[in-house]
């Protein structure tokens, strides 16, 4: 066997041993342990108000302490990873949807239908997204499912832009034309057998955009148009423990503000990770 055999298996060995990418995958299992077993193993409700404990540090009855309301916020943060998670991920099942469906139309079109697409993601795409999300809020009324419809459309063009890139590529396949040749049908080849080969390459990106989509949500929500109180959305949390951090409590933001850091940078990490192994198995 030679060395050009070795070097690529010896590449992806020494990845999958990375530190940064076994931590981050270790803080990832613990926040979806935490999703889904937070009714068990938070100490509090969530909504529990107990005023006389208001703005406590951390102790033995609160263990990352509370915020102004008495709240803890140790079961607050766990009830609030459901919601950190859910929503991204049907905020981009949505964009995934709207956005393969249009770049596998405009790669195996061509022609006009391809410059109507290009061109309509290419307005969308330079619109700020945040900005395009606020107007739908302010049109529809804040709230999370608001937020994620809104935020799915915005993400539409990248997938979009993503998808169609890949999949010209994959249109000029041989296995494509034999298909062609045999009288198979465009739908019936794009359903069966293109958009299956782009999976792989597409999931990929998805789980790159995953911290992206986390970190817009809880920007609408710290901003007042995501989750709405008495939730525990963790964006939600950064907002109303700022004016604790006024009184020198600095925990109320910080718990959440800490939590939202190690996700995002957590699926950044293992994003590219899973990006680069899902794209070379393609």
């Amino acid at each position: 066997m030679n060395a050009s055999t070795l070097a690529p298996t010896g590449i992806d060995s020494a990845s999958r041993r990375s530190p940064s990418v076994m931590i981050a995958g270790a803080v990832l299992a613990l926040v979806v342990l935490a999703a889904v077993f937070a009714p068990f193993v938070a100490p509090y409700a969530p909504d529990a108000i107990d005023l006389s404990a208001s703005l406590v540090g951390t102790g033995a009855e609160h263990l990352l302490g509370t915020d102004s309301s008495g709240q803890d916020l140790l079961s607050r943060v766990l009830h609030g990873a459901r919601t950190s998670l859910i929503a991204p991920i049907l905020l981009l099942a949505i964009a995934a949807l709207l956005g393969v469906t249009l770049g596998t139309l405009a790669a195996w079109r061509g022609g006009w239908t391809d410059t109507l697409v290009s061109r309509l993601t290419d307005v969308m795409y330079a619109f700020p997204g945040l900005l395009f999300t606020v107007l739908i809020i302010a049109v529809f009324g804040a709230g999370i499912t608001t937020s994620v419809l809104a935020l799915g459309l915005a993400y539409t063009p990248t997938v979009a832009k993503y998808t169609r890139s890949v999949a010209l590529a994959e249109r000029r396949k041989p296995y494509i034309d034999a298909y062609r040749v045999q009288g198979m049908g465009g739908i019936r080849i794009c359903a069966r057998h293109l958009v299956p080969n782009l999976g792989r390459s597409v999931l990929g990106y998805l789980v790159v955009l995953f911290g992206e989509a986390l970190m817009s949500l809880a920007t609408l929500s710290y901003l007042g148009f995501g989750t709405q109180p008495p939730s525990s959305d963790w964006g939600l949390m950064v907002q109303e423990g700022q004016a604790a951090v006024v009184q020198g409590a600095l925990l109320p933001a910080l718990v959440p503000g800490v939590a939202i850091a190690l996700v995002v940078v957590s699926f950044n990490v293992v994003g590219v990770r899973a990006a680069d192994r899902l794209g070379s198995r393609r």
